[in-house]
């Protein structure tokens, strides 16, 4: 509880959400969404005030603190509308809808998200942060809410009517998208890519203009097209995009992990909230950068990546957590940031100057005031090379040069360590957890780290006893021993991509098997009725919107129809059903016609085309795993994004083996582990080496 807060909670204490519980001492009279609100409202013929943010949020902490923790202020809100708070991460289809009317209605789109709406849900005033006062930033809440208090008194009619307008709207933006002309998904990939470059900035990686977000999936889809291409300009986009924001301050160089975003052009300042599902982008592109081109930089970034979730997001079950605050002592950046004399203090003075060099330690400090620009004295620690381009030692001299900064960092950690830390949000989502499974699989094939698959497979089990119905059904958030909300798409898309990546990690069929079963409910529930795609909420959900949304574009992550469709994909290859690729190409068939204007906006359902389109194949190995390990090692370590992996030892179960039909004929030859390499349902003959099997593998891509 806050030092301004009331002493009497309101109707938040008893939800789940930490976002939510954060303002339960608020002296504004907060409801949860639900049904008792907008019955209220209705009762009342008073609109409703809806508030959407998430712990983390650094504006969302400032809105409470000048606003909701006001008395004055909450008395106006009490008195004049009916008001509500969501958790963005808990609620993400109540934030997914106003944001796409936020969108429509005004340029200032982000969160905390304000809405003045209708006790119909319908918006008529929408905005992000609002100030207690008015001034440059915009109308404040002390002019604000008699304004809309005059509004809703005098011109409630003319505000019904216009709502009617946006619903309609509303209703078109968030619709299936309808049959059009067919459209070449790889003439959207060109188009994609053509984009991509375009937008790509020249000088420090990344696409657009500051602020910049890693957007891990631009990557994972450049990487996708160098190695269907051959075009090197995509790799190189790919690469110095990555060493920039590895360089940059957005990494957190002294405890590891990437913070949400940079401010600036060059990765130097960052919003330094970190988030698990970046986390685990991150981990997946650097991981796939390695395997591209094997260079060692992409894996200790990935490793470090995956040190700092286990060490610090990990919770004693095994599910992972969701975020860390940007804000500690009420200062955003003050846990992450240093004084020159701090350094020279805790460090040596060989050390202390090594670090200033390296890491661009100013005495004036390089860290400005967001609001002045004005330098603080404080210094964010980032890099304008590698440690070896900075110092140019000689070989020999790297190694020690290298060990001396790992010690001064060990020792600035410490120290760290003993700081307030910020906020930890230690509530555990499906999607996210799905994506932290899907990042340690691949990591602990692609490294030979078998630590990191037997953190995958704790996670895993963690969701499926405690968020699983056993039949298909999934549930989103768990928090304080308490599972609950009725899973979204992504849910069921990022889980099921963790399962897959789980078995080609481990090849234990329970984990294909589970795949398949939640795919299964996962298409039968959320499938549009005309084949179209996947909605936001399943079919047997009771509906609490004003209408039933589909979404295509990425955000932070990957849609989840852009994970679902690669998932069906990768699953149809692997079984040989014929009924999944037909889901999956009729998705395909709509959704190239619907992202063909801004293909950007979805480029992991450009990848998902790329493996739909282009030659692809499926790797059998017909062996005990002991046996098999160099073929295994030699498909984990390299980059094969077209290809799909089944282990068939000689004593699979009937049961797989009935659900991979192809299965049944494939054995080893004189007791030699065997691969068969098919494609288009036809397989090689079997080679018992692994060099033979990845020869296979590349002669099929290049002679398509």
């Amino acid at each position: 509880m806050r030092s301004g807060s009331s002493n009497k909670p309101n109707r938040l204490i008893h939800e789940n959400s930490p976002y939510l519980l954060q303002h339960a001492y608020n002296p504004v009279d907060w409801y949860p969404w639900g049904k008792e609100a907008f019955q209220t409202a209705r009762q009342k013929n008073i609109p409703v005030f809806l508030s959407i943010g998430y712990s983390t949020c650094h504006w969302c902490h400032v809105m409470e603190e000048e606003s909701f923790e006001d008395p004055k202020i909450a008395d106006m809100m009490n008195r004049t509308f009916i008001c509500i708070k969501v958790d963005r991460e808990e609620r993400p289809d109540i934030d997914s809808m106003y944001m796409k009317i936020c969108q429509q209605m005004t340029e200032r789109c982000g969160w905390p998200m304000t809405v003045i709406m209708t006790p119909g849900k319908v918006p008529f005033f929408i905005s992000t942060y609002v100030p207690k006062k008015s001034g440059l930033a915009g109308i404040g809440m002390a002019d604000l809410i008699p304004q809309i208090a005059e509004i809703w008194k005098t011109r409630q009619d003319e505000i019904v009517n216009k709502t009617e307008e946006i619903k309609q709207r509303l209703n078109r933006i968030t619709a299936a998208p309808e049959g059009a002309e067919y459209i070449s998904p790889k003439d959207v990939i060109q188009k994609g890519y053509h984009l991509l470059a375009h937008y790509y900035d020249q000088n420090y990686g990344g696409f657009g203009r500051a602020p910049k977000f890693p957007a891990p999936h631009n990557i994972m889809f450049l990487l996708r097209h160098w190695n269907y291409t051959g075009n090197t300009d995509a790799l190189k986009m790919a690469e110095t995009t990555l060493t920039s924001m590895q360089l940059g301050g957005i990494f957190d160089h002294v405890g590891y992990g990437f913070h949400r975003y940079s401010t600036d052009e060059k990765w130097k300042l960052p919003h330094f909230e970190k988030m698990l599902n970046d986390q685990a982008l991150l981990a997946l592109a650097y991981t796939e950068a390695y395997q591209a081109t094997g260079k060692k930089v992409y894996e200790n970034t990935a490793r470090k990546i995956l040190r700092y979730v286990l060490r610090d997001m990990r919770s004693e079950k095994g599910g992972f957590y969701s975020a860390e605050d940007a804000d500690s002592e009420g200062v955003e950046g003050k846990f992450y940031l240093w004084t020159e004399d701090e350094i020279r203090y805790i460090l040596t003075p060989e050390e202390a100057d090594l670090v200033c060099r390296v890491f661009n330690v100013k005495r004036e400090g390089n860290f400005a005031e967001e609001s002045t620009g004005k330098l603080t004295g404080n210094n964010i620690l980032y890099m304008k090379g590698e440690t070896s381009e900075i110092v140019e030692p000689t070989e020999k001299e790297n190694e020690e040069i290298q060990k001396l900064l790992n010690q001064a960092l060990d020792k600035l950690y410490e120290v760290r360590s003993a700081r307030v830390h910020p906020l930890k949000d230690d509530k555990i989502l499906t999607d996210w957890n799905g994506l932290m499974i899907a990042a340690l699989a691949k990591a602990s094939g692609a490294f030979q780290e078998p630590e990191y698959v037997e953190y995958a497979k704790t996670c895993t089990k963690f969701i499926l006893d405690n968020m699983y119905d056993g039949s298909g059904k999934l549930l989103h958030r768990y928090h304080r021993e308490n599972a609950g909300i009725d899973g979204f798409v992504d849910d069921y898309a990022a889980f099921v991509w963790g399962l897959i990546e789980l078995y080609e990690a481990t090849f234990e069929e329970k984990y294909l098997q589970k795949a398949l079963e939640i795919n299964d409910y996962f298409i039968s529930h959320f499938q549009d009725e005309k084949g179209r795609g996947f909605y936001f909420t399943s079919n047997d959900r009771s509906g609490d919107l004003i209408v039933r949304s589909m979404e295509i574009c990425d955000t932070s992550m990957p849609s989840g129809n852009s994970m679902a469709v690669l998932n069906i994909l990768r699953l149809a290859k692997m079984t040989g059903d014929h009924n999944l690729e037909s889901v999956a190409s009729e998705a395909i068939r709509h959704l190239a016609a619907a992202i063909s204007h801004n293909p950007i906006s979805s480029t992991y359902l450009l990848s998902a085309f790329y493996f739909a389109s282009e030659p692809g194949c499926e790797v059998v190995i017909a062996a005990e795993i002991d046996n098999a390990k160099d073929m295994i090692e030699a498909l984990q370590t390299n980059f094969i994004p077209q290809c799909v992996y089944l282990l068939r030892p000689a004593d699979s179960s009937e049961s797989f083996t009935e659900t991979i039909g192809y299965l049944k004929e494939m054995k080893g030859i004189n007791g030699r582990p065997a691969a068969y390499v098919c494609r288009n349902y036809t397989c090689s003959s079997p080679v018992t080496d692994a060099v033979e099997m990845m020869d296979l593998i590349e002669y099929g891509k290049k002679n398509h």
